[in-house]
């Protein structure tokens, strides 16, 4: 995906585009955290193995344990989705100069 990074944050490892966070594996739990939708958030906290997100819940993150009833497919697809929702909020400027499409 243009324009991230994957950096090691928080004990974890962070994904990042344009400095701003999309996503995290947790290295002790290797729980794998995203932002989502709020449609999203609702259907998806309410299956086993995904929770709020510990400090990021308020903003709608998700934290998936690697037991969760998500496919790796699935989880993939709902970080490309984290991906967008996070580069949609960066400066126009900035997704050009990232060569993030507008």
């Amino acid at each position: 995906m243009p324009g991230t990074s994957l950096i090691d944050q928080w004990e974890s490892s962070v994904a990042k585009v344009g400095d701003k966070v999309f996503g995290l594996i947790t290295d002790a739990e290797n729980r794998l955290t995203f932002k989502v939708t709020e449609e999203s958030f609702e259907i998806l906290t309410a299956l086993e193995g995904i929770d709020q997100a510990p400090y990021f819940a308020k903003r709608k993150w998700v934290s998936v344990s690697p037991v969760s009833a998500l496919t790796a497919e699935e989880a993939a697809e709902y970080l490309r989705r984290s991906y967008g929702l996070v580069s949609a909020g960066l400066t126009r400027k900035l997704r050009i100069e990232l060569g993030i499409p507008l």
